[in-house]
C-alpha cells in the first residue's frame, strides 16, 4: 500500500504514513499474544474489540480507588463515583455529537437499548399501524419489532437489498414501502455482515415526511465512523462499548431529549422513580427514567476511557485506516480463488466487516465453521455462522458464511495471513486441482 494520498474504488485516503498503526498497536497487550505457535491475528472486530491499557487501567482504578454506588451514597467515595459515571456520560454525548448529556441513556448493550426503545415506542402503536426495518439487520434488530408487532397488531414491512448488498431504496419508493401508515422505522448503519454503510439520513428524511420516529442501530457505525447524531437524522440511536474498544456490560441508547421526556418507563425500580406510594409512582426525568437499580458504573467508566482513547488518534483518522485495510483486504481475498465476497466488493460506503465463502476446486463449499476452525490453528481468529443476521443469510440462499473484520488496529499483513490460512484451508480440503 503506498504511502502518499491515494484514491482507491472512489475513496480518498489519508496518507498511511499519518497513522502509526505499529505503535498504537503496543498499547493491546493481547495483539502480541502467541496463539497456535504463532502471531495472533485477530480479525474478529465485529463481534468485540479489543482494550488498550489505559480501558483496563480506568476500570481496575475505578475499583481499587472510588468503588462505590452512584446517585446515593453521600459520602466522599459516592461521590466520586457519580462524578465518574457522569463524567462518562459527559465525554460519551460530545463524542456522537450532543451538548446535553441528558440525551445518553446507559443500559448494559445495544440489544437492551433497541429493545428500550421498541417497548418505549410501541405505546403509540395501533393495529394496522406499520414498522419498516430492513432485511439485513441484526437478530437485536429484528426481534423487538416482531415482538412489539405482535403485542400491538402493527405489519412489520422490509427494505430488502440490490445484488450487490445494498438497501434497494428505488424498490422501495415503488412499492410505498415508507408512507402514512409507517410509525417507526428502525435501520442499521453499518451491516456486521455485509459492511454496507446504509444511507440512513435519506431514510430517515423519507420517515419524517410521513411522520414516522427513526430509530438506528450504531453498534457497526459509531466504533468506525465519525458520528454527529443530529446530522444522521435519527431519533433513537443505539451502540455497545464493547466493539469501541470499551468494556462488556455498557452500551448507549442516545435520543432527542424532547422525544425521550414523553416516553414511558421501560424498566422499574431504584433511581427511575420521583415519588413511590402505595397508590401508585411517578417517575424521574431522563435519562434515570430509563435507568432503574444500579448501572454498570465502572463499564461507563471504561467505555469513558475508550472514548476518550478513540479522540486522541481521531475517528477520522480511523475510518480512513479502517477503509484503507479494508480496501486492501478485498483486492486480497478476491485474489484467493474459491473465495467468495457477500455485498459491496470495493471499499465505498462500506464498513470493516467482509463476510466470504470458500468452495474447493470442484464446487463443494466448505462449512464456515470448518474455516474457522482451521483458520484458528494458525492462530487466525475469524467468525463463522450467521453472525445474528439469519434472515439475511437466507436471502442471500446461504445457511452461514466466515467473516473477518478489521479495526483501528489492524494491518495488511494480518490480511495476507488470512489469504494465505484460505490458500491453506482450499488445500486441506481438496482445493489443488
Amino acid at each position: 500500500m503506498p504511502e502518499s494520498s491515494a484514491t482507491i474504488a472512489g475513496t480518498a485516503f489519508v496518507p498511511a504514513s499519518d497513522y502509526d498503526v505499529t505503535r498504537l498497536r503496543r498499547d493491546f497487550p493481547i495483539l502480541d499474544r502467541t496463539v497456535a505457535g504463532g502471531p495472533l491475528v485477530y480479525l474478529d472486530s465485529a463481534n468485540t474489540s479489543q482494550k488498550p491499557k489505559v480501558v483496563v487501567e480506568a476500570v481496575a482504578r475505578h475499583y481499587l480507588e472510588h468503588n462505590a454506588n452512584v446517585a446515593r451514597a453521600m459520602h466522599t467515595l459516592g461521590g466520586e463515583a457519580t462524578a465518574a459515571f457522569e463524567g462518562a456520560r459527559e465525554k460519551i454525548a460530545a463524542f456522537i455529537g450532543t451538548t446535553d448529556p441528558r440525551e445518553v441513556v446507559f443500559t448494559k448493550n445495544a440489544s437492551e437499548a433497541l429493545n428500550l426503545a421498541a417497548h418505549t415506542l410501541g405505546g403509540r402503536l395501533e393495529p394496522g399501524d406499520e414498522i419498516v426495518i430492513s432485511v439485513l439487520e441484526h437478530h437485536s434488530n429484528i426481534v423487538p419489532w416482531q415482538l412489539l408487532a405482535q403485542r400491538t397488531g402493527a405489519v412489520l414491512r422490509w427494505f430488502d437489498i440490490t445484488p450487490e448488498g445494498r438497501l434497494d431504496l428505488e424498490r422501495a419508493a415503488a412499492e410505498g414501502l415508507i408512507n402514512e401508515h409507517t410509525k417507526i422505522v428502525s435501520i442499521a448503519w453499518v451491516s456486521n455482515v455485509l459492511g454496507t454503510v446504509n444511507p440512513v439520513r435519506e431514510i430517515a428524511a423519507m420517515a419524517h415526511r410521513v411522520g414516522a420516529h427513526v430509530v438506528v442501530d450504531g453498534s457497526q457505525g459509531v466504533p468506525q465512523l465519525p458520528t454527529n447524531v443530529g446530522a444522521l437524522g435519527a431519533d433513537l440511536m443505539a451502540f455497545t462499548g464493547h466493539k469501541m474498544l470499551g468494556p462488556t456490560g455498557i452500551g448507549v441508547l442516545w435520543g432527542r431529549y424532547d422525544l425521550l421526556e414523553t416516553l414511558p418507563p421501560f424498566l422499574g425500580g431504584g433511581e427511575m422513580i420521583e415519588v413511590v406510594r402505595l397508590t401508585g409512582s411517578t417517575f424521574a426525568k431522563p435519562p434515570a427514567r430509563f435507568e432503574a437499580g444500579t448501572p454498570p458504573i465502572a463499564q461507563a467508566v471504561g467505555l469513558g476511557a475508550a472514548v476518550d482513547y478513540l479522540q486522541r488518534i481521531g475517528m477520522d483518522k480511523i475510518a480512513a485506516h479502517e477503509q484503507r485495510v479494508t480496501a486492501y483486504a478485498l483486492e486480497r481475498l478476491q485474489a484467493v480463488e474459491g473465495v467468495s465476497i457477500l455485498g459491496p466488493t470495493e471499499a465505498v460506503d462500506r464498513g470493516g466487516a467482509i463476510s466470504f465463502t470458500v468452495t474447493t476446486a470442484d464446487g463443494t463449499e466448505v462449512h464456515p465453521h470448518d474455516v474457522m476452525q482451521l483458520l484458528d490453528s494458525r492462530g487466525i481468529a475469524v467468525r463463522g455462522g450467521h453472525h445474528c443476521a439469519r434472515p439475511l443469510h437466507e436471502r442471500l440462499g446461504l445457511t452461514a458464511s466466515s467473516r473477518a473484520s478489521a479495526y483501528l488496529y489492524t494491518t495488511e499483513a494480518e490480511f495476507d495471513a488470512l489469504a494465505d490460512g484460505l490458500e491453506y484451508v482450499r488445500s486441506f480440503f481438496g482445493g489443488s486441482r
